[in-house]
C-alpha cells in the first residue's frame, strides 16, 4: 500500500548508534460525549438488529525485586459510524483474552491527539493504521470489530478555544502547554474506554500522541481499579508541571494519574476532572506497584528520582541488552500477575521504544531503541499471558520522515497491534 505524504517534512531526527537510529514518533479527535443519550445502530453480525451507542463526531523473578531499574460534553454531536465486522474463520489467534466477554470484540478508538507535542502530523495515525488493514487483520484474528469513528477534538475541545489571552496565559504559567485541549480530549477518550470496558469490549485504542495516555487510563481504572499496566517507552512519561523540562504534556500521563506525585489537578486547566479534593472525589490514581516499565533509555533527572522513590518497577534498554528480551518479559509480567494472578493488562504501546531504523516517522527519537524481533516479543508475551484487556499504540506521525520511513513506521506499528491481539509465527 502507498501512504500518501505531505510535502513538508518536520523536525525529522535520525541518529546513529550502536543499536541504530532513533527517533520518537488535524485534528480529527473527539467529540462530546452525552452519558443522558444515545443512538441505536445496526451491528453487522451480531445476535440483535440494534445495540446502542454514544454520539459521535463522523469525521474522519525474583531478580530485581528490591530495584526499581531492574538490574539489580459541549455540542456538535455528528452521525454514528459504528462498523461491526464479523469474525473470520481463517487465520484466527489461539491465544485466550480472559477479560474479554464472548464472543471477543475489539472497539477501535481513534483519539488523534496533537496538543500534547509540538508537531502536527500526529492526528493522522488513526487513519494512516485502518488504510494499511487493521480492521482485516483483526477479523483474521477471530476478533469481532467495532470500528467507533475518531474523537472529534476539534469540537470537545472547542470551549477551550474561546479563552481570553489570560486564560490561555494561565496555563502556560504552570507549565501544562495546551492542558486545557488536553484536559476535555482526555476527559472525552476516558469516558468512551470505561463504557467499552463495562460492556466486556476489548478498547484499543489508536493515537495521537501520548498524553491521550491520561484519558486512556483514567477510564481504565475506573473500569479496572487493578489493572497492571505495562508502558513501553523511550521515556517515562512521568513528569508533572511541578518538574517538567518541557512543559508538553505527551511527558506527563503518567505523573497525572500515579499516587504519590506531586499535583494540583484543580489548578490545571482543563484537568479539575482528576482533582481528588473537590467534586471529583472519585478520580482514578495508579498505585506504583501497578506499572511496569519497558525500554526506558531517556529518563529526566526529575522522573529518575521519583521512579526510585516511588519503588516503580523499570526494565531499561541495559536490562534488556543484559538480560535479553525474554527474560525481561518473562520477570515483568511475573511481578504484575505475582501480585495478583486475575488481574487485567493494559499496554500503552509509544512507537518511539523501537530503533527509528525500524520505525523513524515519530517526534522524539532516542538512539539504542528496541529491534524489530524485540519489539515484537513485548506484544507476543503480554497477549501469551491471556491477561490482555486493554491496548494503545501512540506517536506514529508520517510528516516526520519520508515516505518510506512513514510506511515502515505505520506498518510496524499495525504488525505491533496484531502481535498485541494474537498474531503468531505459527
Amino acid at each position: 500500500m502507498t501512504i500518501p505524504m505531505t510535502s513538508v517534512q518536520t523536525g525529522r531526527f535520525l541518529q546513529k548508534s550502536i543499536r541504530g537510529f532513533s527517533t520518537r514518533s488535524p485534528i480529527l479527535g473527539c467529540t462530546a460525549i452525552s452519558s443522558a443519550s444515545s443512538l441505536t445502530c445496526n451491528v453487522a453480525g451480531s445476535t440483535s438488529s440494534s445495540s446502542p451507542c454514544r454520539h459521535y463526531s463522523s469525521s474522519s523473578p525474583k531478580q530485581g525485586d528490591n530495584d526499581t531499574f531492574g538490574d539489580g460534553g459541549g455540542a456538535g454531536y455528528g452521525n454514528v459510524h459504528d462498523r461491526m465486522m464479523p469474525t473470520s474463520d481463517e487465520a484466527q489467534s489461539g491465544f485466550m483474552y480472559h477479560h474479554c466477554k464472548a464472543p471477543k470484540t475489539v472497539s477501535i478508538i481513534g483519539a488523534p491527539m496533537t496538543y500534547g507535542q509540538p508537531f502536527v502530523g500526529t492526528d493522522s495515525g488513526p487513519t494512516l493504521l485502518r488504510e494499511a488493514g487493521l480492521l482485516s487483520h483483526l477479523s483474521q484474528l477471530g476478533w469481532r470489530v467495532e470500528d467507533l469513528p475518531d474523537l472529534d477534538f476539534e469540537t470537545i475541545c472547542h470551549p477551550a478555544r474561546g479563552l481570553s489571552a489570560s486564560g490561555a496565559a494561565s496555563s502556560s504559567a504552570i507549565n501544562a502547554k495546551n492542558s486545557l485541549l488536553v484536559g476535555l480530549g482526555a476527559k472525552a477518550l476516558a469516558e468512551v474506554v470505561e463504557e467499552k470496558i463495562r460492556e466486556g469490549r476489548f478498547p484499543l485504542i489508536l493515537g495521537g500522541d501520548h498524553s491521550i495516555g491520561i484519558g486512556s487510563l483514567a477510564g481504565i481504572l475506573k473500569a479496572h481499579p487493578n489493572i497492571g499496566v505495562i508502558w513501553v517507552d523511550a521515556h517515562a512519561d512521568l513528569n508533572t508541571p511541578d518538574i517538567s523540562e518541557s512543559g508538553n504534556m505527551h511527558g506527563m500521563p503518567i505523573g497525572m494519574l500515579m499516587e504519590g506525585m506531586t499535583r494540583d489537578h484543580h489548578a490545571i486547566p482543563g484537568l479539575e476532572w482528576l482533582d481528588n479534593t473537590g467534586k471529583y472525589t472519585n478520580a482514578p490514581r495508579l498505585s506504583p506497584d501497578c506499572l511496569v516499565y519497558v525500554g526506558l533509555r531517556d529518563v529526566d533527572a526529575a522522573e529518575r528520582s521519583a521512579i526510585r522513590e516511588l519503588g516503580i518497577k523499570a526494565y531499561t534498554m541495559h536490562d534488556i541488552d543484559h538480560y535479553g528480551i525474554g527474560r525481561v518479559m518473562d520477570m515483568a509480567l511475573g511481578y504484575l500477575l505475582s501480585i495478583d494472578p486475575d488481574r487485567p493488562l493494559h499496554v500503552s504501546y509509544d512507537i518511539d521504544a523501537v530503533d527509528p531504523t525500524q520505525a523513524p516517522a515519530t517526534g522524539t527519537a532516542v538512539r539504542g531503541g528496541l529491534t524489530f524481533r524485540e519489539a515484537h516479543y513485548v506484544a507476543e508475551a503480554v497477549a501469551k499471558s491471556g491477561a490482555l484487556a486493554s491496548a494503545e499504540v501512540v506517536e506514529v506521525n508520517p510528516t516526520l520522515s519520508d515516505g518510506k520511513g512513514a510506511r515502515e513506521t505505520v506498518d510496524l506499528g499495525l504488525q505491533i497491534i496484531t502481535s498485541l491481539m494474537g498474531k503468531s509465527i505459527i
